[in-house]
């Protein structure tokens, strides 16, 4: 899509779909190209309503994304969520259990050229399979950079579209996950058939 350097971009847009004990899965995109920008659980804490747990996870992804990427996270994101489009679909095809519903989809995050080579590498990581950091940093063309795609995994924006949680310690044992902790962690790798 070609734009117009004088016309502004649209507003971000969301959407977001229960995965029930779990908390919400909350998607970011730009609506012109349906490229995810992040993504992330919301977890309701304590008695507090669902909605004020996407609200929590939205200013959270909108705050990262001000740091990292402050030319998306300028266009500003429409308060409403969205049930059209492609990411949309996608988020409500996860909730209802399909893991592959992202695969399609454009990803955009800021990153070294290393990280968007670990993040490329985790896309090919089918639900069902974990990998470990080794393995990870093997796919990414760097064996020895174990550390280097943990790194890259813990600085990921864009949950589910790039399966972090698809990554293990090479002992076999779960590991951390931002996005939630590692109980997150093991239900969905669950939600997958994966039982650590």
């Amino acid at each position: 899509m070609t734009t117009d350097p004088f016309t502004p971009l649209p507003e971000l847009r969301w959407s977001s779909a229960s995965l029930g004990e779990l908390g919400s899965a909350v998607v970011v995109h730009s609506p012109e190209d349906d490229t995810i920008r992040a993504a992330s659980l919301a977890h309701p804490v304590g008695g507090e309503p669902e909605v004020a747990a996407i609200g929590r996870a939205l200013e959270q992804m909108m705050d990262r994304l001000e740091a990292t990427a402050p030319e998306t996270a300028d266009r500003e994101m429409n308060p409403l969520p969205t049930d059209r489009g492609a990411v949309a679909e996608a988020v409500a095809a996860y909730a209802d259990g399909d893991h592959a519903a992202f695969d399609g989809l454009a990803v955009v995050q800021p990153g070294s050229e290393y990280r968007q080579q670990v993040w490329s590498a985790l896309r090919e990581v089918p639900a069902g399979e974990t990998v470990s950091y080794a393995e990870l940093a093997q796919m990414a063309g760097r064996p020895l950079a174990h550390r280097a795609a943990a790194s890259a995994c813990a600085n990921n924006l864009v949950a589910f579209a790039i399966p972090c949680h698809r990554v293990i310690l090479a002992d076999g044992s779960i590991g951390g996950y931002g996005f939630g902790g590692v109980s997150t962690k093991r239900r969905l790798l669950a939600r997958e058939g994966i039982h650590l």
